[in-house]
């Protein structure tokens, strides 16, 4: 059975927290851009000591020595699972491998499930009518390469990763929506049950639990979609 990471996209860390204590088996959270930067390290704290296990979602993109030192500060920070954007290049990957140590599972982050494939093709200057399932592989073979423990993607090329990369990496997934949910501003999302079926390893349920007008049932349903 995958993992099932609850992201924590709320205001601040007190929301966070009594979210939390409505969802008593919730065991990963993930902590991303907005709140890191509202309630930081703290509440990575706060988490960790309630016994979770905290996904960072930063997608560090920068020069592998500023890259590795955000690493290892996760690392010291007790976080679990951490990202880093593939385009980043080989050596950033490979700086943020090393120093991630024993604890700490790096994944790259390869195309946002917000692109569609023109949007990717003006944004990174491709040809027009490339697809997107082939890029992912491609950067989810570099960041094998290069040391990551796996890779992020959408449900949509969960299957074509498996089969190039093998049954050991991870892949985490986000953009997992209840059946009948709207995409909201992703374009390649799947259900809990059809991104396991395809063979993800993690998967991240926001919006179809925080928008719930009853997020403890929601979280049933996904626990339940997912197997």
């Amino acid at each position: 059975m995958a993992e099932l990471i609850l992201a924590l996209d709320l205001p601040d860390g007190a929301s966070a927290l009594r979210l939390l204590d409505s969802l008593p088996s919730v065991r990963w959270v993930k902590v991303g851009s907005y709140l890191m930067t509202r309630s930081g390290p703290d509440l990575v704290e706060r988490l960790s000591n309630r016994g979770l296990s905290v996904f960072l979602d930063l997608k560090w993109h920068d020069i592998p020595h500023t890259v590795a030192g955000a690493v290892r500060a996760a690392r010291e920070s007790g976080v679990r699972l951490a990202t880093v954007h593939t385009l980043g290049g080989m050596e950033m990957m490979a700086a943020a491998s090393e120093a991630s140590g024993p604890d700490l599972a790096v994944v790259g982050v390869t195309v946002l499930t917000s692109h569609t494939e023109e949007s990717y093709a003006r944004a990174t200057g491709r040809a027009t009518g490339m697809r997107l399932s082939e890029e992912v592989v491609r950067q989810g073979r570099h960041a094998i390469e290069a040391g990551l423990s796996g890779v992020v993607a959408s449900a949509a090329e969960v299957s074509p990763l498996r089969e190039a990369l093998g049954a050991q990496p991870l892949i985490v997934v986000p953009g997992i929506r209840l059946p009948g949910a709207t995409a909201d501003d992703q374009s390649r999302v799947a259900s809990p049950a059809t991104a396991v079926a395809a063979g993800a390893s993690h998967l991240v349920i926001g919006r179809a639990v925080l928008r719930a007008q009853d997020p403890a049932a929601a979280w049933a349903q996904v626990e339940a979609e997912a197997g």
